[in-house]
Protein backbone atom coordinates (compact mmCIF):
# COMPACT_ATOMS: atom_id res chain seq x y z
CA UNK A 1 0.00 0.00 0.00
CA UNK A 2 1.29 3.44 -0.63
CA UNK A 3 1.83 5.76 1.82
CA UNK A 4 0.30 9.38 1.13
CA UNK A 5 1.88 12.45 2.74
CA UNK A 6 -0.22 13.98 4.64
CA UNK A 7 0.83 17.39 3.35
CA UNK A 8 -0.44 16.71 -0.24
CA UNK A 9 -2.90 14.82 0.57
CA UNK A 10 -5.61 17.03 -1.22
CA UNK A 11 -4.53 17.33 -4.19
CA UNK A 12 -4.57 13.80 -4.63
CA UNK A 13 -8.79 13.59 -3.66
CA UNK A 14 -9.10 13.75 -7.94
CA UNK A 15 -7.17 10.80 -8.09
CA UNK A 16 -8.59 8.78 -5.03
CA UNK A 17 -12.15 9.83 -6.88
CA UNK A 18 -11.38 8.37 -9.59
CA UNK A 19 -9.30 5.07 -8.23
CA UNK A 20 -12.31 4.40 -6.31
CA UNK A 21 -15.42 4.87 -8.63
CA UNK A 22 -13.77 2.70 -11.09
CA UNK A 23 -13.23 0.20 -8.59
CA UNK A 24 -17.08 0.42 -7.49
CA UNK A 25 -18.28 0.99 -11.30
CA UNK A 26 -19.63 4.00 -12.90
CA UNK A 27 -23.47 3.24 -12.89
CA UNK A 28 -24.16 6.41 -10.89
CA UNK A 29 -27.30 7.55 -11.68
CA UNK A 30 -28.23 4.23 -9.89
CA UNK A 31 -26.27 5.68 -6.69
CA UNK A 32 -28.49 5.15 -3.82
CA UNK A 33 -29.47 9.29 -2.26
CA UNK A 34 -28.46 10.20 0.81
CA UNK A 35 -31.46 10.45 3.51
CA UNK A 36 -31.62 10.94 7.55
CA UNK A 37 -31.53 8.33 9.53
CA UNK A 38 -33.28 8.19 13.12
CA UNK A 39 -32.44 5.74 15.90
CA UNK A 40 -33.54 4.58 19.12
CA UNK A 41 -34.83 7.77 21.68
CA UNK A 42 -31.74 9.27 22.98
CA UNK A 43 -29.47 7.89 20.93
CA UNK A 44 -29.87 7.83 17.15
CA UNK A 45 -32.42 10.65 17.03
CA UNK A 46 -31.92 14.28 15.52
CA UNK A 47 -31.42 16.40 18.03
CA UNK A 48 -32.60 20.14 17.98
CA UNK A 49 -32.48 22.11 14.72
CA UNK A 50 -28.74 24.01 13.98
CA UNK A 51 -29.15 26.50 12.02
CA UNK A 52 -27.14 26.03 8.35
CA UNK A 53 -23.98 27.81 7.74
CA UNK A 54 -22.56 28.28 4.03
CA UNK A 55 -19.19 27.07 3.49
CA UNK A 56 -16.53 28.99 3.05
CA UNK A 57 -17.16 31.26 5.72
CA UNK A 58 -14.62 30.16 8.21
CA UNK A 59 -17.29 30.65 10.99
CA UNK A 60 -17.02 29.13 14.96
CA UNK A 61 -19.03 26.92 16.91
CA UNK A 62 -21.51 24.10 15.91
CA UNK A 63 -22.83 24.56 12.31
CA UNK A 64 -24.80 22.43 10.11
CA UNK A 65 -23.30 22.52 7.03
CA UNK A 66 -23.40 20.66 3.50
CA UNK A 67 -21.21 21.01 0.21
CA UNK A 68 -21.30 19.33 -3.50
CA UNK A 69 -19.73 16.01 -3.65
CA UNK A 70 -18.98 16.22 -7.56
CA UNK A 71 -19.06 12.53 -8.24
CA UNK A 72 -23.14 12.24 -7.71
CA UNK A 73 -23.49 16.12 -8.10
CA UNK A 74 -25.84 15.72 -4.97
CA UNK A 75 -25.03 17.97 -1.91
CA UNK A 76 -23.60 16.13 1.43
CA UNK A 77 -24.60 17.11 4.93
CA UNK A 78 -21.80 17.32 7.52
CA UNK A 79 -21.78 19.10 11.02
CA UNK A 80 -18.77 20.73 12.07
CA UNK A 81 -17.44 22.21 15.43
CA UNK A 82 -14.76 24.93 15.29
CA UNK A 83 -13.91 26.15 18.86
CA UNK A 84 -15.24 29.58 19.48
CA UNK A 85 -11.72 30.31 21.23
CA UNK A 86 -9.92 30.18 17.61
CA UNK A 87 -7.86 33.07 16.66
CA UNK A 88 -8.58 32.56 13.00
CA UNK A 89 -4.58 31.96 12.32
CA UNK A 90 -3.55 29.26 14.34
CA UNK A 91 -3.24 25.94 12.80
CA UNK A 92 -5.38 23.34 15.20
CA UNK A 93 -5.64 19.87 15.06
CA UNK A 94 -9.06 18.26 13.49
CA UNK A 95 -10.53 15.10 13.88
CA UNK A 96 -12.98 13.02 11.49
CA UNK A 97 -15.31 11.58 13.31
CA UNK A 98 -17.68 8.79 11.98
CA UNK A 99 -21.26 7.11 12.96
CA UNK A 100 -22.50 3.80 13.58
CA UNK A 101 -25.77 2.34 12.05
CA UNK A 102 -28.97 4.34 13.02
CA UNK A 103 -27.06 7.61 13.66
CA UNK A 104 -26.40 10.15 11.00
CA UNK A 105 -23.61 13.04 10.69
CA UNK A 106 -25.43 14.77 13.89
CA UNK A 107 -26.10 12.16 16.12
CA UNK A 108 -22.86 12.04 18.47
CA UNK A 109 -22.71 15.95 18.53
CA UNK A 110 -26.12 15.73 20.02
CA UNK A 111 -25.66 13.42 22.34
CA UNK A 112 -24.94 13.76 26.30
CA UNK A 113 -25.64 17.18 26.60
CA UNK A 114 -23.10 18.02 23.63
CA UNK A 115 -20.50 16.56 24.77
CA UNK A 116 -18.57 15.95 21.89
CA UNK A 117 -18.32 20.08 21.19
CA UNK A 118 -18.03 20.42 25.04
CA UNK A 119 -14.45 18.40 25.07
CA UNK A 120 -13.75 19.53 21.07
CA UNK A 121 -13.71 23.38 23.22
CA UNK A 122 -12.13 22.43 25.84
CA UNK A 123 -9.07 20.81 23.94
CA UNK A 124 -8.71 23.36 21.42
CA UNK A 125 -10.10 20.83 17.97
CA UNK A 126 -11.78 21.15 15.14
CA UNK A 127 -14.17 18.57 15.02
CA UNK A 128 -16.04 16.86 11.63
CA UNK A 129 -19.24 14.64 11.27
CA UNK A 130 -20.16 13.38 7.58
CA UNK A 131 -23.14 11.40 6.78
CA UNK A 132 -20.72 9.60 4.43
CA UNK A 133 -22.88 9.28 1.69
CA UNK A 134 -25.71 7.38 2.76
CA UNK A 135 -26.42 6.32 6.88
CA UNK A 136 -25.50 3.32 5.79
CA UNK A 137 -22.61 3.80 3.84
CA UNK A 138 -20.25 2.05 6.57
CA UNK A 139 -17.14 4.32 4.98
CA UNK A 140 -16.02 1.95 2.66
CA UNK A 141 -16.07 -1.28 5.57
CA UNK A 142 -18.30 -4.46 4.01
CA UNK A 143 -18.12 -6.48 7.36
CA UNK A 144 -20.73 -5.67 9.99
CA UNK A 145 -22.13 -7.76 13.19
CA UNK A 146 -21.17 -10.68 13.96
CA UNK A 147 -18.22 -10.55 11.45
CA UNK A 148 -16.16 -9.07 14.30
CA UNK A 149 -12.19 -10.28 14.97
CA UNK A 150 -11.88 -13.52 16.32
CA UNK A 151 -15.37 -14.63 14.99
CA UNK A 152 -15.67 -17.82 12.69
CA UNK A 153 -13.45 -16.33 9.43
CA UNK A 154 -16.74 -17.42 7.40
CA UNK A 155 -18.67 -15.36 8.30
CA UNK A 156 -16.91 -12.40 7.26
CA UNK A 157 -15.92 -14.42 3.81
CA UNK A 158 -20.43 -14.88 3.93
CA UNK A 159 -20.24 -10.77 4.13
CA UNK A 160 -17.49 -9.81 1.31
CA UNK A 161 -19.28 -12.18 -1.31
CA UNK A 162 -22.57 -11.03 -0.52
CA UNK A 163 -21.66 -7.41 -1.61
CA UNK A 164 -23.31 -6.63 -4.79
CA UNK A 165 -21.81 -4.48 -7.40
CA UNK A 166 -24.72 -1.53 -6.33
CA UNK A 167 -23.37 -2.22 -2.60
CA UNK A 168 -19.57 -1.65 -3.51
CA UNK A 169 -20.30 1.60 -5.41
CA UNK A 170 -22.26 2.59 -2.33
CA UNK A 171 -19.18 1.61 -0.20
CA UNK A 172 -16.36 3.33 -2.38
CA UNK A 173 -18.79 6.71 -2.63
CA UNK A 174 -19.30 6.38 0.97
CA UNK A 175 -15.43 6.55 1.71
CA UNK A 176 -14.58 8.98 -0.56
CA UNK A 177 -16.93 10.70 0.88
CA UNK A 178 -15.89 11.88 4.34
CA UNK A 179 -12.44 12.20 3.07
CA UNK A 180 -13.60 14.65 0.83
CA UNK A 181 -15.88 16.39 3.90
CA UNK A 182 -12.42 16.41 5.92
CA UNK A 183 -10.74 18.15 2.71
CA UNK A 184 -13.39 20.87 2.96
CA UNK A 185 -12.55 21.36 6.28
CA UNK A 186 -9.20 21.00 6.56
CA UNK A 187 -8.81 23.66 3.53
CA UNK A 188 -10.77 25.95 4.21
CA UNK A 189 -9.83 26.49 8.23
CA UNK A 190 -6.06 25.52 7.38
CA UNK A 191 -6.27 22.72 9.93
CA UNK A 192 -2.93 20.92 10.55
CA UNK A 193 -2.38 18.23 8.54
CA UNK A 194 0.27 16.36 10.55
CA UNK A 195 -2.57 16.15 13.70
CA UNK A 196 -5.82 15.01 12.07
CA UNK A 197 -7.49 12.35 13.91
CA UNK A 198 -9.62 9.91 12.93
CA UNK A 199 -12.37 8.16 15.60
CA UNK A 200 -15.55 6.21 15.26
CA UNK A 201 -18.21 4.12 16.86
CA UNK A 202 -19.59 0.91 16.32
CA UNK A 203 -19.98 0.90 12.20
CA UNK A 204 -17.70 4.11 12.37
CA UNK A 205 -15.36 2.07 14.50
CA UNK A 206 -15.28 -0.40 11.21
CA UNK A 207 -14.92 2.96 9.08
CA UNK A 208 -11.89 3.89 11.13
CA UNK A 209 -10.17 0.88 10.91
CA UNK A 210 -10.66 0.63 7.59
CA UNK A 211 -9.58 4.17 6.58
CA UNK A 212 -6.97 4.03 9.05
CA UNK A 213 -5.21 1.35 7.28
CA UNK A 214 -6.45 2.60 3.62
CA UNK A 215 -4.36 6.08 4.52
CA UNK A 216 -1.73 4.93 7.38
CA UNK A 217 0.36 8.45 7.00
CA UNK A 218 -2.61 10.40 7.22
CA UNK A 219 -3.50 9.93 10.62
CA UNK A 220 -1.76 11.44 13.47
CA UNK A 221 -3.85 8.26 15.69
CA UNK A 222 -7.01 6.48 15.13
CA UNK A 223 -9.17 5.60 18.01
CA UNK A 224 -12.13 2.99 17.19
CA UNK A 225 -14.78 2.72 19.93
CA UNK A 226 -16.93 -0.93 20.22
CA UNK A 227 -16.69 -2.32 16.87
CA UNK A 228 -13.51 -4.30 15.81
CA UNK A 229 -15.18 -5.17 12.41
CA UNK A 230 -11.68 -6.87 10.89
CA UNK A 231 -10.52 -9.98 9.96
CA UNK A 232 -7.19 -11.91 9.11
CA UNK A 233 -6.67 -10.18 5.80
CA UNK A 234 -5.95 -6.84 7.43
CA UNK A 235 -2.80 -5.10 7.17
CA UNK A 236 -1.70 -4.80 10.50
CA UNK A 237 1.83 -4.15 9.59
CA UNK A 238 0.49 -0.76 7.78
CA UNK A 239 -0.29 0.39 11.22
CA UNK A 240 2.67 -0.72 13.80
CA UNK A 241 4.12 3.44 13.33
CA UNK A 242 0.11 4.61 14.43
CA UNK A 243 -1.30 5.33 17.68
CA UNK A 244 -4.17 3.42 18.47
CA UNK A 245 -6.85 3.85 21.30
CA UNK A 246 -9.58 1.24 21.07
CA UNK A 247 -12.57 1.45 24.03
CA UNK A 248 -15.46 -1.14 24.64
CA UNK A 249 -18.07 -1.20 27.10
CA UNK A 250 -17.91 -4.30 29.07
CA UNK A 251 -21.91 -5.04 28.40
CA UNK A 252 -21.51 -4.25 24.99
CA UNK A 253 -21.98 -7.82 23.44
CA UNK A 254 -21.33 -9.31 21.14
CA UNK A 255 -18.62 -7.01 19.60
CA UNK A 256 -16.94 -6.86 23.18
CA UNK A 257 -15.41 -10.76 22.22
CA UNK A 258 -13.90 -9.09 19.04
CA UNK A 259 -12.71 -5.89 20.72
CA UNK A 260 -11.01 -8.45 23.92
CA UNK A 261 -9.66 -10.76 21.05
CA UNK A 262 -8.14 -8.01 18.71
CA UNK A 263 -6.59 -6.32 22.14
CA UNK A 264 -4.63 -9.78 23.03
CA UNK A 265 -3.79 -10.38 19.30
CA UNK A 266 -2.14 -6.31 18.79
CA UNK A 267 -0.72 -7.06 22.61
CA UNK A 268 1.05 -10.36 21.77
CA UNK A 269 2.21 -9.04 18.41
CA UNK A 270 4.22 -6.24 20.26
CA UNK A 271 2.33 -3.11 18.51
CA UNK A 272 4.13 -0.71 21.12
CA UNK A 273 1.66 2.25 20.51
CA UNK A 274 -1.44 0.84 20.97
CA UNK A 275 -3.75 1.30 23.99
CA UNK A 276 -6.91 -0.71 25.24
CA UNK A 277 -9.59 0.66 27.90
CA UNK A 278 -13.05 -1.04 28.92
CA UNK A 279 -15.43 0.73 30.85
CA UNK A 280 -18.78 -0.62 32.78
CA UNK A 281 -21.43 0.71 30.11
CA UNK A 282 -23.09 -0.86 26.95
CA UNK A 283 -22.69 -0.42 23.33
CA UNK A 284 -24.47 2.95 23.60
CA UNK A 285 -23.66 3.97 27.04
CA UNK A 286 -19.79 3.77 27.05
CA UNK A 287 -19.58 6.72 24.26
CA UNK A 288 -19.66 9.33 26.88
CA UNK A 289 -17.60 7.52 29.40
CA UNK A 290 -14.61 7.48 26.97
CA UNK A 291 -14.45 10.28 24.77
CA UNK A 292 -12.64 12.24 27.30
CA UNK A 293 -9.71 9.97 27.53
CA UNK A 294 -9.93 9.80 23.73
CA UNK A 295 -9.18 13.60 23.63
CA UNK A 296 -6.64 13.40 26.03
CA UNK A 297 -5.05 10.32 24.54
CA UNK A 298 -5.20 12.73 21.15
CA UNK A 299 -3.31 15.82 23.23
CA UNK A 300 -0.72 13.28 24.40
CA UNK A 301 0.34 12.11 20.59
CA UNK A 302 -0.29 15.80 19.58
CA UNK A 303 2.56 17.28 21.88
CA UNK A 304 4.63 14.28 20.91
CA UNK A 305 4.79 12.95 24.56
CA UNK A 306 5.74 9.21 23.47
CA UNK A 307 4.01 6.36 24.04
CA UNK A 308 0.02 7.08 24.28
Amino acid sequence: MEMINRRSFSSLIPVLCAALLLAAGSAFAQAPAPGPARGPAGFGARGAPVPAVPSGTRATGDQQREYLFSPTGQKMPYRLYVPRSWNGKDSLPILLFLHGVGANERTYFDMNDGQMMKLAEQHGYIVVSPLGFTAMGAFGNPLRLPAVWGADPAIAAEQRAAVTPERRRELALSELEVITALEVVTEEYGADRARTFLAGHSMGSGGAWHLAARWPDRWAAVAPLSGAFIDSSYPFETLRNLPIFMTEGTQGTPSLAGSRALDKYLKANKFDKYKYMEVDGNHGSMIPMVLPSIFDFFDRVASGGGKP
